[in-house]
């Protein structure tokens, strides 16, 4: 294959060596009316035969033949138009220095540099309009069996979109109609294709389409970054008018690479709740990696694995992944192994309830950044494993803690959870107490010694798609026919994508650490921005007309009641907990409400006490101590 391409490019270079020679000879016949063989043939041979030899030089080093001629662009153009102005430049001193340009009249030099550019980029510009507009005997899709389609959004995606069916004879879709976001572009047209009306009247745009005779079935978004309210309204419309509603790919989903053929796709539930990206300081997350020894708990799940590939990527110096999983340890380590093959890492069975285990791996690792996303999180479980749930967010949370503290390492992230504000499950409740003790080892390292490992709390709400979501839960009730099943129809959550919230940890570790050019004030919590909550009996019915279905026709939905421990509304913040905005967008800080070190250890003493003895209702106990905010009490019975 290579050596096809580099044979490729060395007839594109004898070609263009040719018609430099062939350029220089017409040039003269259109200037003098003469051919160079018929007049001082000696010197116009010289003469052409220099010109061809500087051109040949010009040609090669300017890098014309890294383009491809399919794909030739203006970019080639300017390629061409600075290699051949470079040519007849250097030439035309070269003819001074030789025979002061006596026998070559000036004008010559400048139909010769129009007479090149046209032998260079016509060539080019003909074989990708060949190409693309598939001047052959094949035989694609006929128009008419052709998916009519409209397209959401006047830019550069839908640009992308009408050029790939053009290049392809085989496309599916027919595009009848582009809808933009404003009204300045409505009237235009994009490669042929008209501008017929915003998206806000979608409606009227598929009614006057209709009368054309071009009934559009399908409606395909084609911006990546459309607002997740827009796509809602788009979906409702749609729906009603009997379009599905589909996306193109985003460029992260190509991961094989661009190629000819454009294959559009479902829209997604992340699609419905997307909000514009927010923008992230890449060098200070690169400088809390780079070049740093790191350790992630619970490396096997949904936020751990994530956490995972996103610090590969910021070129650790090593990576140690600890997880009490085995199976989920190990497609974790085999996927860093595939894609991160140079990163030393290690991968430890461990549990972090088990504090000689852990220092084992701290010992081994020696990390200078800790990751700790190791956590039981479904609320009903953990409800009905009360005394497992306090061994593992609350005394795992502290072992790590202390790990961290007794091998140096510069900085331990804690990953929290919205339900830690204002408990009603032991889950919050286990979780809320963690924060409490990394806040106040925080603050009392801060105020002992210079060099004390910092300790940032992380919260933010449900991420979609992890383990025990309720997206995956709607997804598996959607493929066994139904129903879906919804505690409360007033119940409200807030979500985020598993990327954007491991970016934001990331961003908000790096602001902790001070890379940010800011510092965050000893014991305060990052509170990602989680946008406006949605109500979960509107997100089932939006799934629900995503899988080409009518809710509540097709599908039904169940109000089953809440469930233990669960609440109609989460919150980010508590009540005494004073905003503090930083410098990083979507994140903000919780002023700290620590209790102090000294009887948190005390009462932690007695609590793993209750949990080694089995003791529930010590447990307990000592949980409503800690958290008083706490009003749950758990099931009555274990």
């Amino acid at each position: 294959m290579l050596n096809r391409i580099r044979a490729r490019g060395w007839i594109v270079f004898a070609h263009d060596i040719f018609m430099a020679a062939l350029s220089f000879v017409l040039s003269v016949y259109l200037r003098l009316d003469i051919w160079v063989v018929e007049y001082y043939s000696d010197t116009w041979l010289a003469a052409t035969a220099l010109f061809t030899t500087i051109s040949a030089i010009v040609f090669w080093s300017s890098g014309l033949y890294r383009g491809v001629w399919r794909y030739a662009s203006l970019n080639d153009l300017w390629a061409i138009t600075r290699a051949v102005s470079l040519a007849v430049v250097i030439f035309a001193f070269a003819m001074f220095i030789w025979l002061r340009l006596e026998p070559l009249p000036r004008s010559v030099l400048v139909i010769e540099w129009f007479v090149l550019m046209a032998l260079l980029g016509g060539p080019r510009f003909f074989y990708r309009l060949m190409k693309d507009r598939r001047f052959s005997l094949e035989r694609g899709t006929a128009p008419g069996k052709r998916i009519p389609v409209l397209l959401a959004g006047a830019g550069d995606g839908a640009e992308l979109f009408l050029r790939a069916l053009h290049q392809s004879p085989d496309a599916s879709y027919r595009v009848v109609g582009i809808l933009s976001e404003g009204a300045g572009r409505v009237g235009r047209e994009i490669h042929g294709v008209q501008v017929i009306d915003t998206l806000e009247n979608l409606q009227g745009a598929v009614t006057k389409l209709k009368r054309q005779g071009d009934d559009p079935q399908r409606l395909i978004l084609t911006k990546d970054d459309m607002d997740g309210q827009r796509v809602r309204e788009l979906l409702e419309g749609s729906t009603s008018l009997g379009l599905t509603l589909a996306r193109l790919p985003k460029l992260t989903d190509l991961k094989a690479g661009l190629t000819d053929k454009l294959e559009i796709k479902p829209v997604a539930v992340e699609d419905l709740l997307g909000r514009p990206q927010v923008p992230l300081d890449k060098d200070s997350m690169a400088r809390l990696i780079g070049a740093k020894r790191v350790l992630v708990t619970g490396a096997g799940g949904s936020i751990g694995a994530e956490l995972v590939r996103q610090v590969a990527a910021l070129g650790p110096a090593s990576l140690t992944l600890a997880d009490n999983s085995e199976y989920a340890l190990y497609r974790i380590d085999l996927e860093v192994s595939e894609l991160f093959p140079d990163i030393p890492r290690t991968s430890e069975i461990a549990d972090v309830r088990d504090a000689v285990r852990l220092d084992q791996v701290f010992t081994r690792s020696e990390p200078h950044v800790v990751f700790h996303a190791a956590a039981l999180k479904h609320v009903p479980m953990v409800e009905n494993n009360v005394l497992e749930g306090i061994a593992t967010n609350t005394l795992g949370t502290i072992n790590v803690a202390d790990a961290c503290r007794v091998h140096g390492v510069g900085q331990m992230v804690l990953i929290s959870t919205d339900k830690a504000v204002n408990p009603t499950s032991i889950m919050g409740a286990t979780k809320r107490l963690a924060e409490c003790y990394c806040q106040a080892r925080d603050i009392q390292g801060r105020g002992v010694v210079s060099n004390a490992t910092r300790f940032v709390t992380v919260r933010f709400g449900n991420v979609l798609g992890s383990t025990g979501s309720v997206v995956p839960l709607f997804h598996r009730q959607l493929e066994n026919g139904g129903p879906l099943t919804v505690t409360d129809p007033e119940m409200r959550r807030y979500f985020m994508t598993i990327r954007e919230a491991v970016e934001l940890v990331l961003q908000a570790a790096a602001l902790g650490a001070g890379e940010t050019g800011g510092e965050v004030p000893p014991g305060n919590i990052c509170v990602l921005d989680m946008g406006e909550p949605v109500k979960i009996i509107d997100l089932a019915r939006q799934m629900i007309r995503l899988a080409g279905l009518k809710p509540d026709v097709d599908v039904n939905i169940e109000i089953v009641g809440l469930r233990p421990g669960e609440k109609l509304f989460e919150e980010i913040f508590h009540g005494a907990e004073p905003l503090v905005e930083t410098a990083c967008a979507g994140i903000l800080l919780a002023a700290p409400r620590a209790a102090d070190i000294n009887a948190i250890e005390h009462a932690v003493a007695r609590m793993r006490a209750a949990c080694a003895g089995l003791d529930r209702t010590e447990a307990l106990a000592v949980l409503h101590e800690l958290v008083p905010e706490y009003t749950g009490d758990g099931p009555s019975a274990h």
